[in-house]
């Protein structure tokens, strides 16, 4: 632990050292996800290989690049690719950067993924606001020694999903028109894809979105004290009754054809409600 902790202390020097401000809003972007950065104002860049202490993203579609730089007003640190529990990674190590975030100061997680979706409702391509999570991968980012300034030993996750965040992407969502579907994310370890009997069981426990991202980013945000927004963007609908092959290709496809209305959503999210997440 003693490690972990000097290397973040080492990486958020680096940034302190480079960046032109701290970042408000931590932004980070899933598989097919990465076309966001296309709307910022780009005023620092780097690989996460050029980046003291910082994991490598070995994913499919996962760019594996920091930007920071700003959209509209927002102060905004955009990660393009993360890390994941089946690329053999702890959970700790995969969430080191949002670690570093709140290290430096940032205040919100904004984190997207795509997902499978399990509610039959749902439909391929739509974007679900994440009300709630259940975890199934297991390790915990707070496993070990608590580091007091960083947080509390058992942090609550009640509200994990910021209320006040959650209402105003609401807002802006009705203000363009846009169809925003709620629920409830889980996550599991992969790097297998679901079998229809793992698919009718994550039906049974109330999730209504899989995939094998961001529940621990989320745990370590909560612990560091971060406001957290997330959103997941639906690649494909399978019914256990009636189910199909599920092909990474496919899912990244369905994930990119959805990224405009994804950006198009976050840009008006950061421009018009900077105040919240500012």
């Amino acid at each position: 632990m003693e490690q972990y902790v000097a290397a973040v202390e080492e990486t958020v020097s680096f940034f302190q050292r480079e960046l032109p401000w701290t970042p408000d809003v931590c932004l980070m972007l899933g598989t097919g996800l990465g076309g966001v950065a296309q709307a910022m104002d780009v005023a620092w860049k780097a690989g996460y290989g050029d980046i003291p202490n910082f994991p490598v993203s070995t994913s499919p579609d996962h760019a594996g690049k920091l930007l920071v730089g700003k959209i509209g007003n927002a102060k905004v640190a955009l990660f393009q690719g993360r890390f994941h529990f089946y690329e053999g990674y702890r959970t700790r190590e995969l969430t080191f950067p949002i670690r570093v975030m709140a290290g430096l100061g940032a205040k919100v997680l904004i984190g997207c993924n795509a997902t499978g979706g399990l509610n039959l409702g749902f439909s391929s391509g739509d974007l679900m606001l994440i009300t709630d999570h259940i975890n199934l991968i297991p390790d915990n980012p707070l496993r070990g020694s608590n580091i007091d300034r960083w947080g509390p030993r058992f942090p609550d996750l009640s509200k994990a999903y910021s209320i006040t965040l959650r209402k105003k992407i609401v807002q802006v969502a009705g203000n363009l028109g846009m169809a925003l579907r709620e629920g409830i994310f889980v996550a599991v370890p992969g790097p297998s894809l679901e079998t229809p009997a793992e698919t009718r069981f994550l039906r049974m426990i109330g999730a209504d979105a899989v995939a094998m991202s961001l529940v621990p980013e989320v745990i370590v945000a909560v612990h560091a004290g971060m406001e957290v927004l997330g959103i997941s963007v639906i690649a494909n609908v399978n019914d256990p009754d009636n189910f199909q092959p599920i092909l990474i290709e496919d899912v990244i496809a369905q994930a990119h054809k959805a990224e405009h209305r994804l950006e198009r959503l976050l840009v008006n999210f950061l421009i018009n409600a900077h105040s919240s997440v500012g």
